[in-house]
């Protein structure tokens, strides 16, 4: 077993989150103890957030297993420079699939939210995931990051509590808007989660996979909430490029899935998602779910060197997803 296995996602994670909670000033968040005991920490509903809190909760998601920091890039070939994320682990199964991925649908009454981050490893969210990557945290409390612009009620913290298997007062909900900057920053933090999902969906072993970088674009604000939703995915599917180092005896399977990991593999592929989402009536299940993937996508194989690449930056679709209007004198 590997000794990443005694890694308490949710233990390294907490690290950060005291960090934010002793200084709510620094992150521009809002801390507070729920009736129920638990903390909640609001990065974007009525707190101001932003890229420092953003980055902060990519780590959170990654369990405390990665690092990310904030930069700029160009987009494609062209003279435009918009700032980045880039994230990094040398636990990419764990700190990603096992931690990051946003596979926790809350519902609750009338309120839903899409939960991401540790707690997933206590709760066992989904359970078929954690049973292949072979990881499950035991910690005593728990951290759990929603994507969502409302509070939720004490029915919710009740049912994260008694999902993760600890007491209401020892947890921690960290609330963030997708149209936040934190949340889109945190949403482009999630480019070598993405990559490493569309390789494990593929038939490719995450514990074959030794080191994972990405870096993805960080969309500009818009005001419309599926506008919005869709430069938060265009980032990735556009803009965003990944890089894994795996140790796999077959090339010519490496090789094959890489060239299906991209988006440019979708029919869907080539306008702005926020224009793909409309035309699927605003529903995500007719949209190919093909498309959910790095704009690039990047493979070394450890053990005969050779490297794949797929995919590309495309320019043309992202700058029109961000509405950019390039001005000259």
């Amino acid at each position: 077993m590997s000794a990443s296995r005694h890694l308490s996602v949710n233990r390294e994670a907490l690290k950060i989150v005291r960090e934010i909670c002793e200084k709510p000033e620094k992150y521009n968040v809002i801390v507070k103890r729920d009736s129920s005991g638990a903390y909640i920490i609001d990065a974007g509903i009525n707190a101001r957030g932003g890229f420092l809190v953003g980055k902060a909760i990519t780590e959170i998601c990654l369990g405390g297993l990665g690092e990310a920091y904030i930069s700029w890039m160009h987009v494609g070939n062209s003279n435009i420079i918009l700032p980045s994320i880039t994230v990094y682990t040398d636990h990419p199964a764990i700190a990603t699939l096992g931690s990051q991925l946003a596979g926790w649908r809350i519902k609750a009454s009338d309120y839903t939210a899409i939960g991401s981050g540790p707690a997933r490893a206590l709760a066992l969210k989904p359970k078929k995931l954690y049973k292949k990557i072979e990881y499950e945290d035991k910690n005593d409390e728990a951290v759990l990051v929603l994507e969502t612009s409302n509070e939720p009620p004490k029915e919710v913290i009740k049912m994260v509590a008694e999902s993760c298997g600890v007491s209401m007062e020892k947890i921690y909900l960290i609330l963030v808007p997708t149209s936040s900057i934190a949340g889109l920053t945190q949403i482009s933090g999630r480019i070598a989660e993405t990559g490493m999902h569309k390789l494990f969906e593929l038939g490719l072993d995450p514990s074959f996979v030794h080191y994972a970088w990405g870096q993805a674009p960080i969309p500009l604000m818009h005001p419309d909430s599926v506008e919005s939703m869709g430069r938060a995915n265009d980032a990735i599917l556009y803009g965003g490029v990944a890089y894994y180092a795996v140790n796999h005896s077959n090339d010519e399977f490496l090789e094959e899935i890489v060239e299906k990991a991209v988006s440019s593999a979708s029919k869907d592929y080539g306008k702005p998602f926020a224009e793909i989402f409309r035309e699927a009536d605003q529903d995500f299940y007719k949209i190919d779910p093909q498309i959910f993937a790095p704009a690039m996508l990047i493979i070394t194989n450890m053990k005969s060197g050779k490297t794949f690449v797929a995919g590309k930056i495309n320019a043309n679709v992202l700058l029109k997803s961000m509405g950019l209007t390039l001005l000259r004198r």
